[in-house]
């Protein structure tokens, strides 16, 4: 990418580098060949970061770093912005009429975790080696059409082609819930009815994978006052990022900033 190509970023006079924007477009999503939207966006987020960082100089906010992870700690523009942002911005927590409301609204989004019993074929390989994808993709479209002339063969299909442990019990994965498999598994376990299988391979970290979902226990909704305490801290969240996003956009809107583009947010 030509970063000349690209006006400078001006933020209330602070000349931003564009090897900032340039770090910061490997965050930012774009249709492919698009660059220059990458671009834009990063310009945006940049920005922003610029101007609480600006903020919080101003209001005299000193960085005091927390512990993210274990071992990681935040960087000291990452614990400035967040001490700019914990004492510009406060909520009330909801009180116990408000949470009430909101878990009337529709109850049945309180549950407890399904539970899926799976069966699956793989044929392994690294989803980031072209070729052995390739092979991958073939071999298991392959099996999938010997399974399309014989449902009932998914077990001795299994046993006989997948690259997975499971096949030693015919595919079967056992009991699985919410975290047990990789994202993009559970993803297609969520969608799939039950007895139903995959009419298209799918592609996970771990290769190509015809599933099928045995069988499917709904989570149970849960009472009330057993939610009651999660309702208030995500009504809590909600309404801090409301504020937050609030706090933003008047520091935009009060900023001489060149070079950004606000209204494709």
């Amino acid at each position: 990418m030509n970063v000349a190509l690209f006006p400078d970023l001006i933020v209330n006079g602070e000349l931003v580098p564009h090897a900032l924007v340039a770090a910061e477009t490997q965050n930012q999503e774009a249709p492919k060949g698009k660059p220059g939207i990458a671009w834009r966006k990063a310009t945006n987020a940049v920005a922003i970061r610029t101007l609480l960082l600006q903020e919080a100089v101003a209001r005299g906010v000193t960085p005091a770093r927390q512990e993210v992870g274990p071992g990681r700690f935040e960087t000291d523009e990452e614990a400035q912005i967040r001490g700019l942002l914990e004492q510009a911005v406060s909520v009330t927590p909801p009180n116990a009429k408000e949470i009430k409301a909101e878990w009337q609204k529709d109850p049945s989004r309180f549950r407890t975790p399904p539970l899926w019993e799976a069966s699956h074929i793989l044929c392994a390989c690294d989803p980031r080696d072209a070729e052995a994808r390739q092979k991958a993709l073939s071999r298991i479209t392959a099996i999938a059409a010997v399974l399309a002339g014989d449902p009932k063969g998914f077990a001795a299909l299994a046993a006989r082609e997948s690259e997975c442990g499971s096949k030693d019990s015919g595919g079967a994965l056992g009991q699985l819930g919410p975290g047990d498999t990789v994202p993009e598994f559970e993803a297609v376990l969520r969608k799939l009815s039950e007895g139903e299988t995959t009419s298209e391979p799918v592609l996970t970290r771990h290769g190509y994978h015809i599933i099928r979902l045995d069988a499917l226990a709904e989570g149970q909704v849960l009472p009330f006052e057993a939610v009651r305490s999660k309702i208030a801290e995500a009504m809590e969240k909600a309404a801090w990022a409301k504020e937050a996003r609030d706090f933003v956009d008047q520091l935009v809107k009060g900023a001489d900033i060149e070079g950004a583009d606000f209204s494709m947010v």
